[in-house]
């Protein structure tokens, strides 16, 4: 914990900074930046998406401002969203047939006599 006094004599103490989850910081960052991008929800997104999350307004901003400096914007977040459900549902149909095999193998060997 750190603790100040200000130019007014006012006493602060800060908390120790808090750690999001990686999963949450790119949940929050992506519904900023869509907001951001929508010329009728862009007033006021940051706050309004950091009270939805639960998250601090200015972690935030700091993650929407290092996003956008690395190049993202809603279009590059979709898409890496779009690409991550398709590679998911990808997956979900592989594990369902060889969970289909795996139980008429099962089915095979129980009822062969031993």
């Amino acid at each position: 914990m750190e603790t100040s006094i200000t130019r007014e004599g006012i006493i602060r103490t800060m908390g120790a900074p808090r750690k999001y989850p990686d999963e949450l910081r790119e949940r929050a960052t992506r519904m900023a930046l869509e907001a951001l991008a929508d010329p009728d929800r862009s007033h006021g997104a940051i706050v309004r998406v950091a009270e939805q999350l639960g998250v601090h307004r200015e972690a935030l901003r700091a993650w929407v401002r290092k996003a956008q400096a690395e190049g993202q914007d809603a279009s590059s977040v979709s898409a890496d969203r779009d690409a991550r459900l398709a590679q998911l549902e990808k997956e979900n149909r592989e594990l369902r047939r060889a969970n289909t095999i795996l139980k008429q193998a099962s089915a095979f060997f129980a009822s062969v006599p031993q």
